[in-house]
């Protein structure tokens, strides 16, 4: 499972926060999450300009569109290690009902349209949560999941090896018991959450302030 080719950007601006993570796509509006400011910033992806801002319950990281709605993976506590899903509702900011992460862990969050999932990137996997947060399905990676969407039945991932680096962007389709596993495209920068908008990705290149969108392989 290698590749040479890297992805092809479409798209390099700058964030209106720094350190931006999270990212979730509906429509026209790309929602980026702030690991400084602790706000989430609804972007209009036309004018690049922000409308909506709320302030988190703690530190975000990853989060999807369920429906109308916005799944976000808050940490909280020491620097910030124990990791809840909180629901967001563009408009009426979040609210106080939160699902704690198995094992107080997880990153990033996809939803299917039936099923809410979470990727672990400690212990590299993806669990399927029933609406109280139990674990009905997991599935095993062999590279660290550092960014998810899903798409076309599909799971796409932005995976780092043991320290986060020489990442790649992978397809993974889940629906038998083995997983199969197509290696995309390489990344080559610090690439941090993925979201899906119907016709590109976008990520967070993190560490430079910048959101970038990309072309589907």
């Amino acid at each position: 499972m290698t590749t040479t080719h890297a992805i092809k950007e479409l798209l390099r601006l700058p964030s209106p926060a720094p350190l931006p993570l999270g990212l979730a796509a509906d429509g026209d509006t790309l929602w980026m999450a702030s690991r400084e400011t602790h706000r989430v910033y609804a972007i209009d992806t036309k004018k690049w300009t922000v409308g909506e801002e709320a302030q988190a319950p703690g530190g975000p990281f990853g989060m999807t569109m369920v429906g109308d709605e916005i799944r976000v993976v808050i940490g909280q506590g020491e620097k910030d290690h124990d990791r809840y899903i909180y629901r967001f509702i563009p408009g009426h900011g979040f609210k106080n009902d939160r699902i704690t992460c198995p094992d107080l862990t997880g990153s990033h969050v996809g939803f299917d349209g039936d099923t809410l999932f979470l990727s672990q990137a400690s212990y590299r996997k993806i669990l399927a949560l029933d609406a109280q947060g139990n674990i009905v399905r997991e599935i095993s990676l062999e590279r660290t999941p550092v960014g998810m969407a899903i798409t076309d039945g599909c799971f796409y991932l932005i995976t780092g090896d043991e320290e986060f680096e020489n990442l790649e962007l992978w397809r993974v389709d889940a629906h038998n018991e083995q997983p199969e596993v197509a290696v995309l495209a390489s990344i080559p920068f610090d690439a941090r959450g993925l979201a899906f908008d119907g016709s590109k990705f976008w990520t967070s290149h993190r560490d430079n302030n910048e959101i970038v969108a990309f072309e589907k392989p």
